[in-house]
């Protein structure tokens, strides 16, 4: 797969927000204000939001393993889920495996 230097550019920015925006928010409210975060993961609306993530990664990661045939596999989607949840890890899984000499 071949990117333009604005497809790069672009993904590079969602994927930068999608680390530095929600999953900051994320990170910051279960390290640092515990109580909230598990105030949240007890209420059906944030339970089910997190639950929905979970399953779209699967999802994902699922026909990555099935249909593509990439450098990096479904692990390293699943890791890059993990580490910055989907709105950052689907852009860099796009970027790192896209052809290098565009």
């Amino acid at each position: 797969m071949s990117l333009t230097p604005m497809e790069r550019m672009s993904l590079g920015a969602v994927a930068v927000f999608g680390m530095l925006g929600p999953n900051a928010v994320f990170v910051y409210y279960a390290l640092a204000r515990r109580a909230e975060f598990v105030a949240a993961m007890r209420h059906p609306v944030g339970l089910s939001l997190l639950v929905d993530a979970m399953i779209a990664m699967a999802v994902l990661a699922w026909a990555i393993a099935k249909y593509g045939k990439l450098r990096h596999g479904w692990q390293s989607f699943v890791g890059l889920s993990l580490l910055g949840g989907l709105v950052f890890s689907i852009p860099v899984f796009v970027l790192i495996n896209a052809d290098r000499d565009t």
